[in-house]
């Protein structure tokens, strides 16, 4: 099958993620990009930023992205995928702007997104998109030649995401003192949204309670929950929980956070909890913040053993996923019959975004979409 690892159309690919300081200097200015548009002083963004101090000003995102962009370059041309990959960030040096700028000057004028989001949401998806929008509406004002962009599906169900996940769990149980194993819960942990943002996650057929962002999650935890049940032998209980709510109290977030679940375990009488960051591709700062020190901190004090199992990070099976990710949207775009990968209940996710698709409060103009304006 000589095809098989052709990635045409596509000429180049693009790691697109979320960005991050590196050094107290940028924390600040790193606040204002994050929150631009939205009236914050600049006090606040100190008071903000205090978690980022506590680690000397640096989040650990951009080398994690490093760390994974030299994975996925190792893992092409280990397997013959003759595609370059570049990375661009939407809130931190290197700039997504200046990367599609860049790209278009190496001549790449057909390229995919693998945003580092594995699931169906605003912030995750659409918003991206979006950033996307204004990157080539930037590069037009300037007279360049827009390439066509086109954005990778969600693997929230891929194998190679969802596989190094489960051995987590397994180490992480397996580290936990014998007489409390067994009765350990699974707390499963994502980004807090807006519940109104939750519930209109996905296509507009998957909105309603939750929407597409929690099933996906619930799916993911399952996977994972039912696996280890099938390798240990040990039913253990769980829950889907969440973490690093940013927003203003008198509006509805998704609940319950992690510190509140863990002191709601400890009465119950639980013996331990594992807490398996499943919305995080990386231990960026809010893996490292919200769970390694607030919410053990909160375990400290309740003496509740806990454990917290690894993201993804540049786990092979992981790049490997992305390869098959590109070459199956790169088969399907020569019209060839392809079978998505995908583990679970809910199936593959869609290759283009629909029209209502994670809508915006304010409409603005998306990529990679049924309603893209750069077709």
């Amino acid at each position: 099958m000589p095809d098989v690892l052709d990635p045409a159309p596509y000429d180049a690919l693009l790691l697109l993620s979320f960005g991050g300081p590196e050094g107290p200097d940028d924390v600040v200015p790193f606040l204002e990009n994050v929150t631009r548009g939205r009236g914050i002083p600049r006090e606040r963004l100190k008071e903000v930023g205090q978690h980022y101090f506590l680690f000397g000003g640096v989040s650990p995102i951009n080398a994690q992205n490093r760390t994974l962009l030299d994975a996925l370059r190792k893992d092409f041309a280990e397997h013959g995928l003759d595609l370059p990959v570049y990375w661009g960030n939407r809130n931190w040096a290197p700039y997504l702007t200046d990367t599609l700028r860049e790209m278009v000057a190496d001549g790449r004028r057909r390229i995919l997104v693998f945003a580092t989001s594995a699931y169906a949401s605003y912030s995750g998806c659409r918003q991206y998109r979006e950033n996307l929008a204004d990157a080539l509406a930037a590069l037009d004002a300037e007279g360049l030649q827009l390439p066509k962009v086109d954005k990778l599906r969600h693997y929230f169900n891929h194998p190679g995401f969802v596989e190094p996940m489960i051995e987590g769990v397994l180490e992480s149980l397996a580290d936990l003192p014998e007489d409390v194993r067994d009765g350990a819960h699974l707390a499963f942990s994502t980004h807090s949204v807006p519940g109104a943002a939750a519930d209109t996650s996905g296509p507009v057929e998957q909105h309603g309670d939750g929407g597409a962002y929690v099933r996906q999650h619930l799916d993911v935890a399952r996977l994972i929950a039912d696996a280890v049940r099938e390798r240990t032998g040990v039913d253990h209980p769980w829950r889907l929980v969440y973490q690093s709510r940013s927003g203003a109290p008198h509006i509805p977030w998704l609940e319950p956070d992690i510190c509140d679940h863990l002191e709601q375990l400890h009465g119950e009488g639980v013996p331990a909890v594992v807490m398996a960051p499943i919305g995080f591709v990386s231990d960026h700062m809010e893996v490292l913040y919200d769970l390694d020190t607030e919410a053990k901190a909160k375990a400290e004090e309740l003496g509740l053993p806990v454990r917290r199992s690894a993201t993804v990070g540049a786990d092979p099976r992981f790049a490997a996923a992305v390869r098959d990710l590109v070459t199956e949207r790169a088969a399907a775009e020569r019209g060839r019959p392809v079978t998505p990968c995908a583990l679970g209940a809910l199936g593959a996710s869609h290759d283009v975004c629909p029209v209502g698709c994670c809508p915006a409060r304010a409409p603005k103009p998306a990529v990679a979409g049924a309603d893209s304006p750069y077709a």
